[in-house]
């Protein structure tokens, strides 16, 4: 019974802290939102940080698992976009972290230092992908591009969220956009035949 009390309050202050803010959200809002007592969600978790903790460490895991890609893999244009709509639904999934991150990051240092490890990995990542292109033929990119093009996709990816709260507050999260947004930044260096490839797809998935 304790585990699925536990569970629920994490399942719940997710919630809230995706739909209203975390900076909104108080453990006594929680609470109520379960109707159990404060002092209940308390044994559970001491304080509003050993929540905000405990969902971090669950998406930190869900994060590491999806871009801890094996360095011998070359995945194709379909795969690669599969790849960032998995990243991209659990951005969305944990969206109260990428919408507060500044302040966040700023309250709770141990959290800033592992979201600059998840930053460090995601940009270890997309250099992968980036290179597995070009040692393919299906890219040509100069490495001065590279690097700008590597930076410019995690740039997108950790703040597409961001963005579109604010130009779009009413409108719903939309991953696939996003995966178009950071595929459009690969495509001018794409080959010919590769590009229509890319636009094919996208067709299929956004239409």
């Amino acid at each position: 019974m304790a585990g699925n009390t536990r569970e629920r309050i994490l399942g719940t202050a997710l919630e809230l802290f995706n739909s209203e803010g975390e900076p909104n959200t108080t453990t006594n809002r929680i609470a109520d939102e379960l109707e159990i007592s404060p002092g209940n969600l308390h044994y559970h978790f001491r304080t509003k940080a050993d929540l905000i903790e405990a969902l971090f460490e669950r998406f930190e895991t869900r994060m590491l698992q999806l871009l801890s890609a094996p360095d011998e893999s070359r995945p194709d244009l379909e795969q690669l976009w599969m790849f960032l709509h998995l990243v991209f639904e659990t951005i969305s999934d944990f969206r109260f972290i990428y919408r507060d991150l500044t302040d966040l990051c700023s309250r709770h240092r141990g959290l800033g230092l592992k979201f600059r490890g998840i930053l460090k990995l995601s940009l270890s990542t997309a250099d992968h992908m980036v290179r597995s292109l070009a040692e393919t033929g299906q890219l040509r990119v100069s490495r001065e591009e590279r690097r700008a093009l590597v930076r410019n996709i995690v740039l997108v990816s950790t703040f597409w969220l961001a963005f579109d709260a604010v130009l779009e507050p009413d409108q719903p999260e939309q991953p696939g956009r996003a995966v178009w947004q950071v595929m459009s930044l690969v495509s001018p260096h794409l080959t010919e035949e590769v590009r229509d490839q890319l636009q094919a797809i996208a067709r299929s998935y956004l239409e």
